[in-house]
């Protein structure tokens, strides 16, 4: 078995209300000396630092943690725009860039909007990564640069400064069936959002391989899982203390109102519940009284090191190589505690993975 990766996914609104911004960026060296192998950043400027101005001041603090988006979106930025400024970062990081993409969520609901449809969105990923490869894309059938009367003016849209860049690889952020079907066709990973219940990573996994296998495409990328875990020595403590990412975290699998994939009785309710309740001006900081021990650890990973290892060398076994951490204790944290507790995490579990 193969070292999976691990990378952790910032801001940290999940464990405190404030998020403290640290100006130099020197903080993306903490995860690079614990262990972590990227640092993802998400774009969801209402609620976050900009990811991109981010994403570069932490690769001049860096000189081998992988950097990424952990999410973008198919709406606040256009596909050229997006490809630009991740070869950018490519180029300034000594390619360690990495591009998650999803639908949409927080970014686009505090614009007022909801998520991308699958098929503008799957549009947006196969143009960007014609984009990310120096390839040309067909003007839309609406565009009007006819109006400006030039002598002569582009025929298609390529972005023409990329040189020899490497290309940068593209993740899509994935929970529903379509979703899954499109990140395995078009890009070269899946980072599966379905808690961290074997039976459901079971069952991404096997529609991550069905696409794959029905569809001649360039990519046959590898998987990740997003999880949530917080490592403690009592288990019930542990998914008390990740309470407010829970909610956060699952909703995906109920976005519109119909629970995806294999889940009990009682997940289906609860979920139900979370759609119906969740609230997006608090998004990520609320806990919810109907969440209960054993559907908090059908989502995520609560417990002592020796729990947590064989929970992650259950998944790691199944296919995926990557350990999106998300909602988890930051250990660039400004509350010791918590940088207590995810230490537990780098010292007592990523380890054991060597």
């Amino acid at each position: 078995m193969e070292k999976p990766e691990f990378w952790h996914a910032r801001p940290t609104h999940y464990w405190h209300q404030t998020t403290t911004i640290d100006p130099t960026f020197s903080f993306a060296r903490q995860y690079e000396s614990a262990g972590f192998d990227g640092l993802l950043f998400f774009d969801t400027q209402n609620l976050a630092p900009e990811c991109y101005v981010s994403l570069a001041a932490a690769a001049k603090e860096t000189s081998s943690l992988k950097l990424g988006t952990g999410v973008t979106n198919p709406m606040t930025r256009h596909a050229a725009v997006t490809a630009s400024a991740m070869a950018t970062l490519q180029l300034i990081s000594d390619g360690r860039a990495y591009l998650g993409i999803g639908r949409g969520d927080s970014s686009l609901a505090h614009l007022g909007y909801s998520p991308s449809s699958v098929g503008k969105f799957e549009k947006y990923l196969a143009d960007l990564q014609l984009y990310l490869r120096g390839k040309e894309v067909e003007f839309e059938k609406d565009s009007d640069i006819d109006l400006l009367n030039l002598g002569d003016q582009p025929d298609t849209s390529r972005i023409q400064w990329f040189g020899e860049s490497q290309k940068v690889p593209v993740g899509v952020a994935a929970t529903g069936p379509k979703v899954i079907s499109i990140a395995a066709q078009h890009a070269e990973r899946v980072d599966l959002m379905l808690g961290a219940s074997a039976e459901r990573v079971e069952w991404g996994i096997e529609l991550v391989k069905e696409a794959r296998n029905n569809h001649d495409n360039q990519c046959q990328g590898s998987i990740s899982a997003y999880i949530n875990i917080v490592v403690h020595d009592d288990k019930e403590t542990a998914w008390k203390l990740a309470l407010p990412s829970i909610a956060s975290q699952a909703r995906f699998a109920s976005m519109h109102g119909k629970p995806i994939g294999p889940v009990s009785d009682e997940t289906r309710q609860i979920l139900s519940k979370i759609h119906s309740s969740y609230n997006m001006k608090k998004h990520g900081q609320l806990g919810n009284e109907f969440i209960t021990s054993s559907f908090a650890h059908e989502f995520g990973i609560y417990g002592p090191p020796s729990y947590c290892v064989d929970r992650l060398s259950q998944l790691t076994e199944m296919g995926v190589d990557r350990f999106i951490l998300i909602g988890s204790p930051d250990l660039a944290a400004p509350e010791q505690e918590i940088v207590s507790m995810a230490k537990r995490l780098t010292e007592e579990v990523i380890p054991r993975f060597s």
